[in-house]
């Protein structure tokens, strides 16, 4: 009678534990999920805009409607005598840019010249001229 406690004891102890089954891979458990595994990839370029068609005198523009949308200049410096010169075209260029990134399609040309003696360049190459929206 005094082993029937005892075996009563250890049965009670384990319970079921002989009957358990370790979980197989093909549980309800979700695996875990990585957030970037199957997004899509989209790369946003950077496109620079055309330089701006280069207008030199205000007769080009007879009978062709635009906008004014103001006053773009452009320019490059020569820091000292042993950089190369400034190049007027480098400057035009610029300014062409510039009216680009106004969103405008024309450039109308006031002036382009040489200066000398400017605070921090030897010499400079200075474009100024009007950035207008051209309408075909």
């Amino acid at each position: 009678m005094r082993a029937l406690p005892g075996c009563i004891l250890v049965l009670s102890l384990t319970g079921c534990a002989w009957l358990h089954t370790p979980p197989t891979s093909t549980s309800t458990q979700a695996a875990p999920v990585s957030p970037f595994k199957n997004a899509p990839v989209t790369r946003k370029t950077s496109t620079r805009p055309q330089p701006a068609k280069l207008y030199k005198t205000a007769e080009e523009l007879v009978g062709k409607p635009f906008r004014d949308l103001g006053e773009v200049y452009g320019s490059t410096c020569q820091v000292s005598l042993q950089d190369p010169p400034p190049s007027l075209a480098a400057a035009r260029k610029e300014m062409q840019m510039r009216a680009a990134y106004m969103k405008g399609n024309a450039v109308l040309l006031h002036q382009c010249e040489m200066v000398r003696a400017v605070a921090g360049c030897y010499q400079q190459a200075v474009c100024q001229g009007t950035a207008l929206k051209v309408t075909q």
